[in-house]
């Protein structure tokens, strides 16, 4: 029978046709994938003819076009809705593909190829845009270790080996931890408990088989338990729980993983001649050393940990008022700063959620970029990979532009967190082909859904990354969307939250559940006031983790990860009360893959940026300007990698900024 993911995609769009791909298609996919894919880069490499840019560069842009659609396919999957085969064949595709491409990057005759190009490039009359692909051509295969030889050459093919399995068990036992534990609830554990976290209890009950509500891992549940319920026994036992992911011991451990993920590390970048695999890593970012990632990082913290210290003192006296004893732990944070949240700001989570309705949050996501950029959507009827997902046709004066596809809800198939990721990429060679985008979060479901307040900028960044995958305009699609340095790919998604706090966008779709009727003026005000509320806690958690992230990845690496952890907290000074947002045994950024390896930073490295680029908006006609929107258009969001960042960013806004505007957005400092 013919194989559905190999076959011609003949459904609109040329969508993957989900409704007849089937688990056992994957992998002889994979295998004829992998055999042409390695005929095409033969063909490149043994080409009798002199190399030119077409002959080579163009080349292996045109290959891997079956591998493109086989991973695509598999790996949204596997990461929105897995199962126990799709974990299996994620261990064996993890090994057989850093061969594959382990095995490309390190052919020589191809490196040689493109060597000699790079040496002749002042000669090869290429665009601007050819040149810069040549560029990161020849950079990618020098840094994955095409010019090592011999030991050196064939250890490096290992490490990649080894570190493409341990990446994926990381993920995997992370997803086993947050999938395998729950919390029962009885009625009298609801007491205290919104209606809204009530509804999720239950759902997420029914999804675990459950005789009633049950707290799980999921972020979009845990976090309102531990912001509303008045049993501190239960939310200490959930807080425990969901910090131990990834070291509850046994075979979902996480720990030896991240020891050896980082040993190895280390080996590949003394291999390529590097002091660290930190100074390897940034080289290519926009922040190109360690020194300059700390020296970010510590101007934030100072102000941050400061400001953490005195509201734990007024925590502290509030868990006194109510007669507990003792100190403030991590477990009681956001119970209590709850608590004074609706004290100080007369602001209710539980009355402010009806009117954060998931439809409504999606349709002001759609309206912000159709007044910015002029796009339309219109939802699609088409077979999908889950009962969940959605899709819509995006268009601009009539023409196509882009499918987007959403997958909003939380199950225990699916991993943790928010990701945005192209199923196909925008290019006009070999072919012009639209991308197709998808969004995946971890919302808790509902009749309607109702989103808290983090949830729906969670859903803006998101779509942030989205319009960089959209509205990409490039020839290569190696360059296109979000193909940027790390710590720029950010900047597009963190830059549209701040549209979500655009008041009249809120007072169009900011709509209650039952009435219908718009949040109330006065709610309105309180809910862009308290925006800031709590930034102490968000910011000492998050700059924790990225400090730890980048003492693993500089000097000497660690033989127990969870001690030198131990140790950089207790040199920062780390509050007390507040845990990192990320420890290491459930770091996924850091050790599920090399992505935000030494460069967890770069939320942070891109806020800097952010809250500069919107104050260009506010500064010329508004949230919505024409002139910024086209500018931030033409300079960031078309561009995709076609240039260095720092490039991109002084064509949109004509200078670079300091970290003052963060500082003042994040209200750690006197606006």
């Amino acid at each position: 029978m013919t194989n559905p993911i190999l076959s011609a995609w003949t459904s609109a769009f040329e969508i993957a046709p989900f409704d007849t791909i089937s688990d056992t298609d994957f992998a002889p996919a994979l295998d004829a994938a992998m055999q042409a894919h390695n005929a095409e880069i033969g063909a490149i490499a043994s080409n009798p003819e002199a190399p030119t840019f077409s002959n080579t560069v163009e080349a292996l842009e045109a290959a891997g076009e079956m591998m493109d659609k086989v991973l695509s396919v598999f790996f949204t999957v596997a990461g929105a809705d897995s199962n126990p085969l799709r974990e299996e064949l994620q261990r064996e595709f993890s090994p057989k593909l850093a061969a594959h491409f382990s095995g490309i990057s390190s052919n020589k005759a191809l490196f040689q190829r493109v060597a000699d190009l790079w040496t002749r490039k002042d000669e090869l009359g290429l665009t601007d845009e050819q040149a810069r692909v040549l560029m990161l051509s020849h950079r990618g295969f020098v840094r994955a270790g095409a010019a090592l030889e011999g030991n050196e050459d064939t250890r490096m093919q290992e490490i990649k080996a080894r570190l493409a399995s341990l990446g994926t068990s990381f993920t995997q036992n992370l997803l086993a931890d947050e999938r395998d534990w729950f919390m029962e609830l009885s009625e009298d554990d609801l007491q205290g408990l919104p209606g809204f976290v009530v509804n999720s209890a239950r759902a997420a009950g029914e999804e675990k088989g459950a005789k009633g509500p049950v707290v799980t891992l999921s972020r979009s549940l845990i976090v309102p338990f531990l912001q509303f319920s008045p049993r501190r026994d239960l939310r200490q036992k959930a807080y425990h729980a969901w910090t131990a992911r990834g070291a509850n011991g046994g075979e979902t451990d996480n720990r030896e993983i991240a020891a050896e993920i980082l040993q190895l590390r280390q080996e590949r970048a003394k291999l390529l001649g590097y002091e660290s695999f930190a100074d390897f890593k940034l080289e290519t970012e926009m922040a190109r050393t360690p020194d300059r990632v700390r020296d970010l990082l510590m101007q934030v913290w100072e102000p941050a940990k400061t400001r953490a210290n005195a509201d734990a003192e007024i925590l502290t006296q509030m868990m006194q008022n109510d007669g507990v004893n003792g100190p403030l732990e991590a477990w009681d944070w956001r119970y209590y700063a709850e608590k004074r949240r609706k004290a100080e700001h007369d602001l209710d989570e539980a009355a402010l959620k009806p009117y954060l309705q998931l439809d409504r949050m999606i349709e002001a996501s759609f309206a912000c970029a159709n007044r910015l950029f002029g796009l339309e959507f219109k939802q699609l009827d088409i077979p999908l990979y889950h009962p969940d997902c959605r899709a819509w046709e995006v268009t601009r004066n009539g023409q196509h532009i882009a499918v987007f596809i959403g997958d909003y809800f939380a199950r225990g198939s699916k991993r943790s967190g928010a990701w945005c990721s192209a199923m196909r990429g925008q290019a006009k060679f070999p072919k012009v082909q639209a991308p197709v985008v998808i969004n995946v979060c971890n919302f808790a479901k509902g009749d309607p859904a109702l989103l808290s307040y983090d949830d729906a900028r969670t859903l803006f960044h998101e779509f942030g990354h989205a319009l960089h995958q959209m509205l990409s305009n490039v020839t290569y699609e190696s360059i296109s969307g979000t193909s940027v340095a790390r710590d720029f790919v950010e900047l597009p998604s963190q830059l549209y939250e701040h549209w979500l706090e655009v008041p009249e966008v809120l007072a169009e779709f900011a709509t209650h559940a039952e009435t219908g009727a718009p949040m109330p003026q006065e709610m309105l005000k309180k809910v862009l006031k308290a925006a800031n509320f709590d930034q102490g806690f968000q910011t000492v958690e998050y700059v924790a983790s990225a400090l730890v992230d980048l003492a693993f990845h500089e000097g000497a690496v660690p033989d127990d990860p969870m001690a030198r952890q131990a140790e950089v907290l207790a040199d920062l000074g780390m509050p007390a009360a507040i845990g990192m947002r990320h420890a290491t045994p459930h770091f996924a950024h850091v050790f599920a893959g090399d992505g935000y390896s030494a460069g967890y930073y770069s939320y942070m490295w891109s806020e800097v940026m952010d809250a500069d680029a919107f104050a260009a908006f506010e500064e010329a006609g508004g949230a919505f300007d024409s002139e910024r929107a086209k500018a931030l258009e033409e300079n960031i969001l078309s561009t995709g990698g076609s240039r260095e960042a720092e490039d991109l960013y002084l064509a949109f806004r004509g200078r670079l900024p300091g970290v003052e505007a963060l500082l003042k957005g994040r209200g750690l400092i006197a606006a």
